[in-house]
């Protein structure tokens, strides 16, 4: 999940005189986010969404009907029935944060199947130290109950508001390099998915996959495609403290530390302000039980926000990118990005306030957040920043992973571009810079391939398709750079349609992935045009028309893919030539 915050927001709560301002945060009611899901008559004639209110591509999706099965009994009579109608069917979870239309059933008579009252722990076991659930439990919910039980789930992502299936599906992971890596799904023990079958076994069966059963490689990161996940056994550890410090220094050798730093310390981490030429630093290791400290992670950008500010963030955001302000940005960046520091990112020494470094806590009360979850409906008073329904945050995305080898020339050359034109990325140092955090390789076939770093960059996007942003060249360098110079791989569920141009090719067990889908479900019912193209099945991941590069649908080879009625030309790359890039030319 994303790193965002309000700026103006942090810059009017950080006059709060401490006490008052924690009081406000923690008492603060907040609209939840909406159901991804929208049906005009009861569960039928629906449209399904992300819970950012859109697709790269800007499409509405589709489907006949949703479902909401309760149990797996429930799960396997919904894939028979489908399977028998020969119905196209795709899986929807509670809170929808895959940034690409995963979700997008082929076909208006398509079947939604929601995992919403998938919801329940089934067992944890203190002595094998493992924890089953069903796969619509969001993180938040594992991670308490684990705790409940002294057990703790080792790495996960920041963002508590994925469910498992969901975290499961796209590859999701946290930041460490010990171990058995941070990508959740390399602890899964156990798997229960239901598959589509023949009329001898009833249409639709439940496939238990083992740890020691080679197709787990494959269910563990399914893109939705195999099938529906009903159960997830994980194995955790004891419940341990942690101690964090973010340590801020100047980024002059950073190309030599970036893969240094993350063999130092287990829960590392890093933020990196280029155009401010800073990094933070994540200083974060385990810590004897007995340290003292209750500290909270209560991470800024996933707190309540008012939408009142988000609304007066995003005009001024607005207004910046329509007169080129890009000295009005990096004003904004430096203060937001100082006010943050200050601010300690929304950690506390003891749940209430922050008095100094190093935070020390409980492990669950440490590794993920998302206050703005909480609460009841209160008139979109106070919202998720990114909430679709007020007038806030509205942005891109582009998370990839290069391997070690490549890490050091990477940031050279974002550095180069950097040099070469100083503003160009203040837009990114207002949304936490990138944010990088560390993986290993992964056993599942469509996971980290090797020992890499994770790169995270969110960006302004605006509400008219066919408008660039201000340095739209800069970041669609650093996007082409990362993905076919340096081979970089896209998360699955982030990312614009150019990262996944040729995607399929870049994992060395692709062929056996392919493999167990045709085995699992040979009819495509779980799959749809998009996943079939991701895959390599079919072509047309990219789409050429007016303007398709500002969004990502293609890389640019014709003006008229950019905007040149507004000064925007296909041009090289200013570092990596190859590149093709929405340039805007001075007049």
């Amino acid at each position: 999940m994303l790193q965002l915050f309000s700026k103006k927001s942090i810059a009017m709560n950080i006059l709060i005189p401490n006490i008052i301002f924690s009081l406000l945060i923690f008492n603060a009611k907040c609209s939840p986010p909406q159901d991804p899901i929208n049906c005009t008559y009861q569960a039928f004639n629906c449209t399904i969404k992300n819970t950012y209110g859109t697709f790269p591509d800007r499409t509405i999706c589709r489907a006949a009907e949703v479902v909401y099965p309760s149990t797996e009994d429930e799960l396997i009579s919904i894939v028979a029935n489908a399977r028998m109608l020969k119905r196209k069917m795709k899986v929807a979870t509670r809170t929808s944060h895959s940034i690409p239309k995963l979700v997008c059933p082929d076909g208006e008579n398509g079947l939604i199947i929601s995992t919403k009252y998938l919801n329940r722990t089934i067992n944890v076991d203190q002595s094998s130290l493992t924890m089953s659930v069903e796969s619509g439990v969001t993180l938040r919910e594992l991670i308490s109950n684990a705790a409940t039980a002294e057990l703790a789930l080792p790495y996960a992502p920041y963002w508590w508001g994925v469910t498992v299936s969901g975290l499961l599906g796209t590859g999701a992971h946290g930041s460490t390099l010990w171990g058995l890596g941070s990508s959740v799904h390399d602890y899964v023990v156990q798997l229960r998915i239901v598959t589509p079958a023949g009329a001898d076994e009833g249409y639709a069966k439940v496939r238990v996959l083992g740890s020691n059963d080679p197709e787990l490689n494959a269910a563990k990161v399914s893109l939705g495609v195999l099938g529906i996940i009903s159960r997830v056994t994980l194995k955790l550890q004891p419940m341990f403290k942690r101690s964090i410090t973010f340590l801020e220094k100047n980024d002059s050798n950073f190309e030599d530390q970036a893969t240094i730093f993350g063999k130092q310390h287990e829960f590392a981490d890093c933020s990196w302000y280029p155009s401010q030429r800073k990094v933070i630093y994540r200083i974060d290791d385990r810590v004897a039980t007995d340290a003292l400290g209750n500290g909270l992670n209560d991470f800024i950008g996933f707190r309540p926000t008012s939408s009142l500010v988000l609304a007066a963030e995003r005009s001024a955001e607005e207004s910046q990118e329509s007169m080129n302000d890009a000295n009005g940005k990096c004003i904004d960046a430096a203060a937001t990005s100082s006010v943050l520091q200050m601010s300690a990112y929304g950690y506390t020494n003891d749940g209430i306030l922050f008095r100094g470094y190093p935070v020390v806590g409980y492990h669950n009360r440490l590794q993920s957040s998302g206050s703005c979850l909480n609460g009841i409906e209160d008139a979109l008073i106070t919202v998720c920043p990114w909430d679709p329904r007020v007038n806030g945050l509205f942005f891109h995305q582009t998370a990839f992973t290069i391997g070690f080898s490549e890490v050091k020339n990477f940031i050279e050359d974002v550095k180069n571009l950097v040099n070469l034109v100083p503003q160009a990325l203040c837009g990114i140092d207002i949304y936490n810079g990138i944010l990088m955090r560390y993986v290993t390789a992964s056993s599942a076939y469509l996971g980290k391939q090797e020992g890499a770093i994770d790169f995270d960059i969110t960006y302004y996007k605006s509400k008219d398709p066919n408008k660039p942003r201000l340095y739209e060249d800069i970041l669609e360098e650093i996007e082409q750079m990362a993905m076919f110079k340096y081979g970089g791989l896209p998360h699955w569920g982030k990312n614009r349609n150019v990262a996944f141009i040729g995607v399929i090719n870049k994992y060395g067990n692709a062929n056996e992935f392919l493999r167990v889908k045709e085995i699992y479900d040979p009819d495509g019912l779980f799959s749809s045009e998009w996943t079939d193209q991701i895959l390599g099945l079919k072509d047309g991941i990219s789409i050429f028309k007016k303007g398709c590069a500002l969004e990502g649908l293609c890389i640019c080879s014709e003006d008229i893919h950019c905007a040149p009625e507004m000064g925007y030309f296909c041009r090289p790359g200013r570092i990596y030539k190859d590149a093709r890039v929405c340039t805007r030319l001075s007049t």
